[in-house]
């Protein structure tokens, strides 16, 4: 909540008139209290997960109208119905662990120090501070990742989100529980690290699910944006961790490929991309894609 009764007081306060967008802010948020303002990231999340697949969801079932062409495991194909239980699934763990756990975590917010008066961040505060939170997102993530591709780790909580070797939209934020939980400590590092505004702090918990529900689409489309980020994985590298599944030591980052990189964790992929493109240039793969997509000829190559 505010500390102004007025826009003119606000002006005041910070010796200058409130910009357009701050004033936007003062006459929603004035009278709110900061948990209310917090648990917008409930309806957000909702949102997401509900609204930003279904054009995905067309997608899948118009690939008869060209879009197969960029499925990446195009011999893979799900029902309505299918994909509607898997958004079922994803609901049900939103409603028993994702909506309580941000109704009850509002206090480490405070303690941290994300704030919601004015002054609002400006365009470049969040933008840097937003590559902040993917950078530590991504690294803490990478090795949290590998530790649930071990033994223990995926047959007692990693396998859930592997039920879907070639993933789809829905699929994203498919998992057990305890890696909800888990999962979501790289998430909170960010902000906890180099807080921000209430404003930033929703639009990282927006940008982080809608990516990784494009890496988990299922599609690589060359007109994508996120082509244009320096080190980026996108679809095609999460798809091949899906698609080797619980033997993959491969491809364990949830955004870029630095990581893998550095500490060899993409080899498998890399080879298999070399073999792609040497059957591909050589003619040898039988009803092989073009454009974005990419196929998958044999079983053998989830050894490597």
């Amino acid at each position: 909540m505010l500390p102004f009764d007025t826009i003119e007081e606000a002006a005041t306060f910070m010796g200058r008139n409130l910009t357009a967008a701050e004033t936007m802010w003062f006459k929603y948020s004035a009278k709110k209290s900061d948990y209310y303002l917090y648990c917008h990231n409930i309806l957000f999340l909702f949102l997401i997960f509900s609204v930003v697949p279904l054009p995905l969801v067309f997608v899948e079932m118009m690939r008869s109208l060209g879009f197969d062409k960029y499925k990446i495991q195009p011999k893979v194909s799900l029902s309505l119905p299918e994909m509607f239980k898997c958004y079922k699934d994803v609901m049900r763990m939103f409603v028993l662990v994702v909506g309580p756990l941000q109704l009850v975590s509002y206090p480490s917010i405070k303690i941290i120090g994300i704030r919601t008066g004015l002054p609002l961040p400006s365009l470049w505060e969040i933008v840097a501070q937003l590559t902040v939170y993917f950078m530590i997102e991504d690294y803490t993530n990478y090795w949290i990742h590998r530790f649930l591709h071990g033994k223990w780790g995926y047959e007692k909580i990693h396998r859930v989100h592997h039920e879907y070797t070639a993933p789809i939209c829905f699929a994203a934020p498919y998992a057990h529980w305890l890696e909800v939980l888990i999962l979501g400590i790289p998430s909170f590092l960010g902000p906890a690290i180099v807080p921000g505004h209430m404003i930033t702090f929703w639009l990282w918990i927006a940008l982080r699910q809608i990516e990784a529900i494009e890496t988990h689409s299922g599609y690589d489309f060359p007109w994508s944006p996120t082509r244009f980020i320096p080190f980026y994985g996108g679809a095609d590298y999460h798809d091949y961790h899906h698609y080797v599944g619980g033997q993959s030591q491969s491809n364990f980052a949830s955004v870029f490929t630095y990581c893998d990189y550095i500490y060899g964790t993409d080899k498998g992929y890399r080879y298999h991309k070399k073999v792609l493109r040497k059957l591909k240039e050589g003619s040898k793969v039988d009803g092989a894609q073009n454009g974005g997509s990419y196929y998958y000829p044999t079983q053998d190559l989830k050894s490597e």
